[in-house]
């Protein structure tokens, strides 16, 4: 066998590490595992444990990162959810599938019983998984938007705005059928985020109870209360009032240099230079991304990029709550009804870079606009977003 390169040998370490800290928090949870056992377990010095993770949280999120992405897939559901409440319904199974609901705390199911307390016990993670919740939300609102309701016969379809018809926020206007945007009622869009917001809240509770009052939660029921979220009236109106006060994108004609990014929800690569929008936004910044979705043209290509000045300690937190989302999107919704949205990590800020957002951190908030693989405007701060999707570039 030939000789390690460096980075062979650094991932073989990383791997041996994350082995080891998965058995310690296993046996004996986050609190009372220690960095010393980690490292006599993995057959390393402290030293290399830290030269790969920052701290015990950060190798923490890491090993629930790479439990969620390496589990196996859930086979799919014979029968595709073919309106809300089974959307609903067979997210919540998904979801509830995870959780500890076993009464041994050797079981592995019990590896993430004290995420919600290391979450809640920093403002830095706290802020950004916030976020990450809202990012959640909005996908899969995006998806239940294609799918019909409680006693529709099929799903409403897609619409898109009159042409010449500008976005005005809070204002109802004539709509056709086109396009990749959400399906009508009178008086304007629905908008299914709010019903994805309530089912998150409903299956968080969960997850909390699951941890601190093993046997309580009953999973039948949750998944029940989560189905039944389809007859609740909520209200559908978008209507951020900041958006009529937002500059206008600045119209440029720039080199776009970025390539390729990997689409965590969907494991394929997404080619940048689609003509559509390019949003970077930082952990605190996540929920902005609705705004392009709304306003995007139809057929324009939607993409997220995510970014943080903590990738280190943020980014496996990251992988892990998109990891999960995953894997729940692909047992709530069939094919057709997966939302447009593309989602990317930027651990390194090559991308941010590339958009011109050179020291992109956790409060980013910019977006471009791509037309014929160059940059055709752009724009930087609150509703920037709003401001690029919206930006009229004329023809590609």
């Amino acid at each position: 066998m030939g000789r390690l390169t460096r980075a062979q040998t650094q991932e073989r370490t990383r791997v041996a590490v994350l082995t080891a800290a998965r058995a310690e928090f296993v046996e004996r949870g986050f609190r009372d595992a220690k960095i010393d056992r980690i490292a006599e377990r993995a057959e390393l010095t402290r030293g290399a444990i830290y030269s790969n993770f920052p701290g015990k949280r950060s190798l923490y999120f890491a090993v629930l990162a790479e439990h969620a992405e390496r589990a196996a897939a859930p086979p799919a559901p014979p029968h595709p959810a073919t309106d809300v409440r089974a959307a609903l319904g067979a997210f919540a199974r998904a979801w509830l599938g995870r959780l500890p609901l076993a009464t041994d705390p050797g079981e592995p199911a019990w590896l993430g019983r004290d995420l919600h307390a290391e979450i809640t016990g920093d403002e830095q993670v706290r802020r950004a998984f916030a976020q990450l919740m809202a990012l959640s939300a909005i996908l899969l609102g995006l998806g239940l938007e294609q799918l019909p309701g409680p006693g529709q016969p099929h799903a409403p379809g897609p619409t898109r705005r009159l042409a010449g018809k500008p976005h005005r926020p809070g204002r109802t206007e004539p709509e056709e059928r086109a396009g990749p945007g959400g399906p009508v009622q009178a008086g304007g869009p629905v908008r299914l985020v709010p019903l994805a917001e309530m089912a998150l809240t409903v299956l968080s509770g969960a997850s909390q109870l699951a941890g601190t009052a093993p046997g309580f939660v009953e999973p039948f029921q949750v998944v029940q209360v989560c189905e039944q979220l389809a007859d609740l009236g909520l209200d559908p109106r978008w209507r951020p009032p900041h958006l009529p006060h937002v500059p206008g994108a600045r119209l440029v004609d720039e080199r776009w240099p970025a390539g390729t990014a990997s689409d965590a929800l969907r494991g394929t690569a997404v080619r940048l230079a689609e003509d559509g929008v390019v949003a970077v936004l930082g952990l605190h910044r996540l929920a902005a991304i609705e705004e392009a979705v709304r306003a995007a043209p139809a057929g324009a290509a939607v993409t997220v990029v995510l970014t943080t000045a903590a990738d280190r300690e943020l980014g496996p937190l990251v992988r892990l709550v998109l990891a999960e989302l995953r894997d729940g999107l692909r047992q709530a919704l069939p094919d057709g009804a997966w939302p447009r949205l593309r989602v990317g990590y930027d651990g390194s800020g090559a991308i941010a870079t590339a958009a011109g957002i050179p020291a992109a951190g956790d409060r980013t908030e910019a977006a471009v606009r791509i037309r014929g693989g160059r940059i055709a405007a752009r724009a930087e701060g609150r509703g920037a977003c709003h401001a690029v999707a919206s930006a009229d570039v004329g023809q590609g």
